[in-house]
């Protein structure tokens, strides 16, 4: 016999064949278990009844219901969703043959060739031939579309059914009939998908009818799956009729792939979402941690910027002890910060471009080049600060030794000057002899060029109290009121010596005994005597040095002093001979001397003293000389030793900047063994950090000692600290890089071996090895990866891994643009489809329905930011998750 319902080899769905070309005749099953039909009559009858309620309808007797064509028009038009022929209304054999017809034809259009079924059996009430066109009907519509794991139709669901009920203890689904019996396998399928409806463990393996019923009813109540079995008929036939059984099993298959489609969209959406919420919060920690660190630079820039001046040296220097704790206690978390803040945007910013998502702006001013701006900013204020407490202390330091250079000559001179005004207002000439008024006229004489001589140290004064008020000192005001007592006396002096020297030139006239021997000695003794006064005072005089040569040329002019004590003793012992000759002379003329000279005060002895004086102090400067001179050379020492740190550490550092270079261009091994081995790296460029230590050390003392200058290096400090500073960014940096790799790779599903040749062809193309090449370069490296580009499509590329037109791609450019062009990722499209599915398929969802599922966080997470849907089919609380999920990948606002 034909198998009058054999599906066509040539579908109109890609030529799939249905298992039934593998089946006995229909005819001859029904012809060998007569109660087959029974169950196809009732199963096809209850699945027919399911679909035509729909439309409001239904059938009694399926041979019957279906001879006019019309019910059997209106049931292919339910389950294909499409518009049949208009029917013909008339009661006419032929009305009727023809609305057959025309079901029938639409059955072939869908690539199902119908062999042995005409329009006038299906009219004469056929029950064989009407159940094999309802059969035909269900395997087209309801089963041949079933695909699970590469398999179709019947083997589709029946794998389905296996792969569902594998972990239920006595169901092992091997077919369609026999397997079936005894109830328990359509029990595991609502169990496994509704394990609320199902008690399956108090089910009994024994009690078949029990289990049938209670599944048919659950199905009917709970699933809305009509009753198309009798449990009796099922138990009662030795193999129950295989179509029955597969009309039955394809409604729950349908009923539960709907709940697997959501479930699956709603897994989408949540992953969706967990990455949107993870990357908001390092959004979120980004901003915190930049907005802290921008706030810190605020408040510390307008500290270094402050100038206020100090009047100690001391308290300059405790500004330089906190400057110090500033550079070494507060400033090296901040620098730790930097970099994690730009590690941190790097990764974001990884991440962001593996989802699909825009790039992360940060709020206005907290962008990294706006820290970087600031952080210069910052470092530019140190340098400014540093150099400003130095130039204070030395300012501080001149003003101090000034000042008691000016107090020690005022006392010298105010010592000088003391009783001077008396002597020059008194007239003692009145009542003197002729040759006592040329004695007082000699001595005043004598008086005048002292005076004279006094005239420098009077200047020095002056101009050390002018440079004093010049500098700010700060105590300037006691040393001009001190400096114009001094200048106000001078003058009176001044016109005191003139005139008493008028009123003695006068009664000189009169007066005509002059002792010249007397006078010669008092002129030579008063310039001689002053000259003492001024060694005495040069030896004494306080003197500040900061490199050897400076007191090399305080220990020469030294020397040079000391060579004119020979000729000097000369012209001692000439006066004294002067006064000796003046003693033989009263000897020999038995003349009786008042013993003191009429014309100076200045004495022998005074002479012998000084000269004594002066003569001890010589030795005292020698080794005052050779202190500082000590002082100097252990100033060199330190020079030196810092001078040996700072060039082995600035060699380091630039050993290790240009190893890092070379490392991060040349990266051998799994990007795991290279970041272990640039984590290794770190730790052993970390462990340096105690010379760097040591060179502050050494850099303290060099500042204690006040050595402003250093010959034997020209490493700075500060050099150095930026220095260490950049090499532990760039490691941390690098490190960074190869993390955002193994990222890539492990979001995009890149291999190792991929990796390794993209690395290749990068490096080979990047012929400076900056880890960056120009266009040209990029363009040739693109075309040996077998792409064949034109000018268009080039830019097109250029303008994804260089979006700021720099010119430059960089290697990380490189692997995202390829793992973008090679795997596939979420689309706003494929989130708008998932959430469709939640929706069922209307054009919103509303706020039950995300609760219902998807899970609690983020269910409140759309909510809170889905607008409300306006379009005309809405109803109160609609959501709008379509402009909520374009939103998410940056092709529009909500």
């Amino acid at each position: 016999m034909v198998d009058y319902h054999a599906a066509n080899n040539q579908s109109s769905t890609g030529g799939v064949q249905t298992y039934m070309e593998q089946e006995n005749d229909w005819d001859r099953d029904l012809l060998l278990d007569p109660a087959w039909e029974k169950q196809q009559r009732k199963t096809f009858t209850a699945w027919c009844n399911s679909h035509l309620r729909k439309s409001g309808t239904q059938i009694e007797n399926i041979e019957e219901d279906f001879r006019d064509g019309l019910k059997l028009m209106l049931l292919l038009e339910v389950i294909s969703g499409e518009r049949l022929a208009k029917p013909e209304r008339g009661k006419m054999r032929v009305h009727k043959i023809n609305n057959v017809n025309k079901a029938l034809d639409f059955i072939a259009s869908k690539g199902v060739k119908l062999v042995s079924i005409g329009a006038e059996e299906i009219v004469d009430g056929n029950a064989k031939m009407t159940l094999g066109m309802i059969w035909t009907i269900i395997l087209r519509f309801a089963i041949q579309d079933i695909s699970v794991e590469e398999t179709s139709a019947k083997e589709g669901l029946l794998l389905w059914c296996q792969r569902k009920t594998a972990p239920y203890k006595n169901v092992n689904v091997q077919n369609f009939h026999i397997s079936w019996k005894d109830g328990l396998a359509f029990n595991a399928l609502i169990h496994r998908h509704r394990p609320d409806l199902i008690d399956y463990d108090s089910l009994r393996k024994d009690d078949p009818v029990t289990n049938l019923n209670n599944a048919f009813e659950v199905a009917e109540k709970h699933l809305d799956i009509p009753k198309m079995l009798d449990a009796e008929d099922i138990v009662n036939t030795a193999r129950p009729d295989e179509k029955a059984i597969m009309t039955y099993v394809s409604s729950f298959y349908h009923a539960f792939s709907g709940a697997q489609k959501a479930e699956t969209a709603a897994n989408r959406i949540c992953k969706v979402l967990a990455v949107n919420q993870e990357n908001e919060q390092m959004m979120e920690d980004y901003e915190k941690l930049a907005s802290e660190l921008l706030e810190w630079i605020r408040r510390t820039i307008p500290w270094l910027e402050n100038r206020t001046q100090e009047k100690t040296v001391n308290d300059m220097q405790a500004k330089q002890e906190d400057f110090r704790d500033y550079r070494c206690v507060h400033k090296p978390p901040k620098v730790q910060e930097k970099c994690q803040l730009e590690i941190s945007f790097n990764t974001l910013q990884t991440k962001l471009r593996l989802s699909n998502r825009p790039a992360f702006m940060p709020s206005e001013g907290r962008m990294v080049s706006d820290i970087n701006g600031a952080w210069h900013s910052l470092e530019g204020a140190e340098k400014g600060y540093e150099e400003w407490i130095l130039s204070e202390i030395r300012r501080l330091e001149r003003l101090e030794h000034l000042a008691e250079k000016f107090h020690q000559k005022a006392a010298i001179h105010e010592s000088w000057t003391d009783g001077k005004e008396a002597m020059l207002t008194q007239k003692d000439y009145e009542t003197c002899t002729l040759s006592e008024v040329k004695a007082l006229l000699r001595k005043h004489e004598a008086f005048e060029s002292d005076l004279a001589a006094h005239q420098d140290r009077v200047e020095q004064i002056a101009a050390i109290a002018q440079e004093l008020y010049s500098l700010s000192y700060a105590d300037s005001a006691s040393v001009n009121a001190r400096c114009q007592k001094i200048c106000d006396q001078w003058d009176s002096l001044g016109t005191l010596t003139q005139s008493r020297k008028e009123s003695l030139e006068r009664t000189e006239k009169q007066l005509e005994s002059i002792d010249e021997l007397y006078l010669e000695y008092a002129k030579r003794a008063a310039p001689f005597n002053n000259w003492m006064e001024g060694a005495m005072e040069d030896l004494q005089d306080m003197f500040i040095v900061h490199n050897i040569e400076e007191i090399q040329g305080l220990i020469t002019a030294h020397e040079q002093f000391k060579s004119t004590l020979a000729e000097a003793n000369k012209e001692r012992e000439a006066i004294q001979a002067i006064q000796a000759e003046v003693q033989k002379i009263a000897q020999s003329n038995g003349i009786k001397l008042s013993g003191a000279n009429p014309y100076t005060t200045i004495t022998p002895e005074s002479i012998d003293n000084k000269w004594e004086k002066a003569m001890d102090m010589v030795p005292l400067r020698d080794n005052a000389l050779q202190d500082e001179l000590n002082k100097q050379n252990s100033n060199d020492s330190l020079r030196a030793k810092f001078a040996t740190q700072a060039n082995t550490v600035g060699a380091y550092i630039q050993a290790k900047m240009e190893e890092i270079g070379r490392i991060s261009i040349e990266m051998n091994g799994t990007l795991e063994d290279q970041l272990t081995n640039l984590k290794d790296y770190q730790t052993t460029i970390l462990s340096y950090m105690p010379e760097i230590n040591t060179l502050e050390g050494s850099h303290q003392l060099i500042q204690e000692a006040l050595i402003f200058d250093n010959q034997y290096t020209s490493y700075t400090m500060e050099h150095l600290r930026v220095g260490w500073e950049q090499l532990l960014t760039t490691i941390a940096r690098t490190i960074n890089e190869v993390e955002n790799q193994i990222l890539t790779r492990d979001a995009k599903g890149i291999s190792q071996e991929q990796l390794y040749e993209y690395r290749a062809s990068f490096n080979h193309f990047d012929k400076k090895r900056s880890g960056q090449m120009v266009s040209e370069d990029f363009r040739a490296l693109l075309i040996s990866t077998g792409n064949s580009l034109g000018d268009s499509e080039f830019a097109r590329i250029m303008s994804i891994v260089d979006p700021n037109g720099s010119g430059a791609v960089t290697f990380q450019a490189f692997i995202d643009f390829m793992s973008r062009e090679t795997t596939d990722t979420d689309s706003a499209d494929q989130v708008i489809a998932s959430f469709k599915i939640l929706a069922a398929d209307k054009n919103f969802i509303t706020a039950d329905e995300l609760r219902r599922e998807l899970p609690p966080d983020q269910a409140e997470y759309c909510i809170a930011r889905m607008a409300p849907y306006t379009g005309p089919d809405a109803i109160p609380g609609a959501l709008d998750y379509m402009s909520f999920s374009t939103a998410l990948y940056g092709e529009s606002d909500l």
